[in-house]
C-alpha cells in the first residue's frame, strides 16, 4: 500500500464514521424524532473528525516540496487540526478545559482554524500564477450576511453576556472566510470546493448559534450541525487538489 492511497482510506473512514454514525444512532433510537436532538454518538463524531485530520495531513505529505500546493496544504491542514481541537472542546473531551468554558474554547479553536484558512487563501492570491484581480464583492456580501444573522439570532432580545459579544467577531471571521473563498472561486473553478466547504461550515455554525441562544427545540439539531460541518471541512481539505492542479 503506497502513501498515495492514504487519503482515500481516511476519506472512507471519515464517511463511515460520520454518515454511518448517524444511521447507526438512528437505529439505536429506533428512528425517533420527537424530542431527540442527536442520533450520532460522540465516538462517531470524534472519529470522523480525527479521520479528516488524517486526510489533511496525508495530502500535505504528498504535496511536500510542490511549491504553491505545499504552503497552501500546510495552512489548510493546520486549520483542520484546530477544528479537531474545537470538536474535542465542545464534546467536553479537551484536557484542562472546564465544561463551562468548553463553548468559548471550542469557538476559539475554530477561529484560529479559520485564520489558517485565510492565510492559505492570502498566499494563493499573492502567488504569481494568480493574475486575475481579486474581487471583494463576495467578501462584503458574506460579512453583511454574517452580521445580520448575528444581530437577529444572537443579539436581539437576548440578555447580554460575554459569549454574545465574543460570537460577533467569530461570526464575521467565518463569514469573511466564506467571502474570500467565493472571491477565489469566481476567478478559478479550482476553488469551488473551498467556497462550498466554507459555506457549509458557516451554515453549521448558524445552526449551532440558534441552538445555543434559543430554546426552540429542533429535532436532531446537533446532527444537522455535523452533517453540514463535516462535509464542509472535507471540501475545504479537498481544495488542496485544486491548488495542486494550478502548480
Amino acid at each position: 500500500m503506497t502513501s498515495q492511497n492514504f487519503p482515500h482510506i481516511f476519506i472512507f473512514l471519515w464517511a463511515f464514521f460520520l454518515f454511518g454514525g448517524f444511521l447507526f444512532g438512528g437505529f439505536i433510537r429506533q428512528w425517533q424524532w420527537s424530542g431527540v436532538e442527536r442520533w450520532m454518538p460522540r465516538w462517531a463524531r470524534m472519529s470522523s473528525s480525527l479521520a479528516l485530520v488524517l486526510v489533511a495531513w496525508s495530502l500535505f505529505y504528498l504535496t511536500k516540496g510542490d511549491g504553491h500546493a505545499d504552503i497552501y496544504s500546510f495552512w489548510i491542514t493546520l486549520g483542520i487540526s484546530f477544528g479537531l481541537i474545537g470538536d474535542l472542546a465542545l464534546a467536553h473531551l479537551l484536557p484542562g478545559v472546564k465544561e463551562k468554558n468548553s463553548t468559548a474554547s471550542g469557538l476559539g479553536a475554530f477561529g484560529i482554524g479559520h485564520l489558517c484558512y485565510i492565510s492559505a487563501m492570502y498566499l494563493v492570491i499573492s502567488e504569481p500564477f494568480f493574475h486575475v484581480q481579486f474581487k471583494f464583492l463576495p467578501l462584503f456580501f458574506w460579512l453583511l450576511a454574517g452580521g445580520i444573522y448575528w444581530y437577529f439570532v444572537v443579539f436581539l432580545n437576548q440578555k447580554r453576556r460575554t459569549l454574545h459579544w465574543l460570537t460577533l467577531p467569530y461570526c464575521l471571521l467565518l463569514s469573511g472566510t466564506t467571502g474570500l473563498a467565493f472571491g477565489l472561486a469566481f476567478q478559478n473553478d479550482a476553488f469551488v470546493f473551498l467556497a462550498v466547504g466554507a459555506t457549509l461550515f458557516l451554515l453549521s455554525d448558524f445552526i449551532l448559534a440558534w441552538k445555543i441562544f434559543h430554546d426552540t427545540p429542533i429535532p436532531l439539531i446537533h446532527d444537522w450541525v455535523w452533517l453540514t460541518y463535516g462535509p464542509g471541512q472535507m471540501l475545504i481539505v479537498l481544495s488542496i487538489n485544486g491548488v495542486i492542479a494550478l502548480s
